[in-house]
């Protein structure tokens, strides 16, 4: 059965070769290309053989390398946090390493989420006890610093980790009153907070995109089911209507030689629809063009560019399987027949 992800599941290696992660109902799998739009293998366990509680995050830094982390049992009634590093999506991952808990122990507190900065260390993130927000990070020379209350309060389960095009790590969670923000102001430095916004927004829905060097575009969904677009500085842009339930993804690339955001989402129909607009242009226009066979509830999408350059959609049903479509070698966002990815 496919299980909640925080983070983009599918992801580009350092070799060119596609990797997608999914988790059972103990552990975190991967699927990986053979080769560059090659087949794929079948589902591997990552990070040896600990058992897992159900949900994951995972973030890729600009190294290529992936960081996953999750919450594992410990003892009774209790959980911890634990982080693994996989380097090439055909090699095996780094067991995984205990992390600790946000208040020291106790049962999991919230979804985690991992970010990466320039520097290939993993932040990790997620809602403590108190509901507020607790980051640690990784130690420039290995092993983690101590935790650290970020504050906030009355803090939704979603929290969202990026790294902007600075390098820097920010860091988005919502409450009732809108969306809270964490921004990195040096390297190596912890996020601080910065000012919110708000909002009335959907739980759960929330997601970012670095658009620029100077900002990042947060996406969510209103209550009345309207996808809104926001940078520092600006309002909420309404672009349309959500296609369907939780966040959508998205990707920034580059489509006949314009600068694109895109995005994607499984619609009420249970079709994948795809819309696009130039970055940062929200009042160009968009709307949702719907592809591929009809998916199941619980279906979940992800964006990224293959080794070729190509815009590349996944979609994973609760059953497991993985279905792949690439962009065509024509203008527009035209998509080649949705291919199920089986292994040999």
């Amino acid at each position: 059965m496919v299980r909640a992800v925080n983070g983009n599941w599918l992801i580009r290696g350092r070799d060119g070769r596609l990797s997608v992660y999914l988790a059972s109902d103990d552990a975190v799998l991967c699927r990986a290309e053979f080769a560059p739009g090659g087949s794929w293998q079948a589902p591997r366990r990552i990070g040896g053989a600990q058992q897992l509680h159900a949900g994951f995050a995972v973030g890729q830094g600009a190294d290529g390398y992936a960081h996953l982390v999750a919450w594992r049992p410990t003892r009774s009634g209790e959980s911890g946090l634990v982080h693994s590093t996989h380097f090439r999506p055909l090699l095996a991952a780094l067991d995984w390493s205990p992390v600790g808990h946000p208040n020291k122990q106790g049962e999991r507190t919230g979804e985690p989420a991992v970010a990466v900065d320039a520097e290939g260390r993993a932040y990790l993130f997620v809602r403590n006890r108190g509901k507020g927000v607790q980051t640690v990070n990784q130690k420039e020379r290995g092993g983690w610093n101590t935790w650290h209350d970020l504050r906030g309060s009355r803090v939704h389960e979603q929290v969202v980790a990026v790294t902007g095009e600075s390098g820097r790590i920010e860091v988005y969670a919502t409450n009732p009153t809108g969306v809270l923000r964490w921004l990195q102001q040096e390297p190596g430095g912890r996020p601080v907070a910065a000012d919110p916004l708000t909002a009335d927004v959907e739980p759960g829905t929330l997601a970012a995109l670095p658009t620029s060097k100077e900002h990042t575009t947060l996406f969510y969904a209103a209550p009345d089911g309207m996808l809104y677009a926001w940078r520092e500085g600006g309002e909420p842009a309404p672009l349309l209507a959500a296609a369907g339930p939780g966040p959508v993804a998205l990707l920034r690339c580059d489509i006949d030689g314009h600068d694109c955001t895109v995005l994607a989402q499984r619609s009420a129909s249970g079709r994948v629809a795809f819309a696009a607009y130039p970055t940062e242009g929200e009042t160009a226009g968009l709307w949702w063009t719907e592809s591929g066979p009809q998916l199941p509830p619980g279906t979940r999408v992800a964006l990224t560019v293959d080794g070729t350059g190509r815009v590349t959609a996944a979609t994973l049903t609760p059953d497991g399987t993985l279905r792949i479509t690439r962009r065509k070698e024509e203008p527009g966002l035209a998509l080649e027949p949705w291919q199920e990815c089986n292994a040999p």
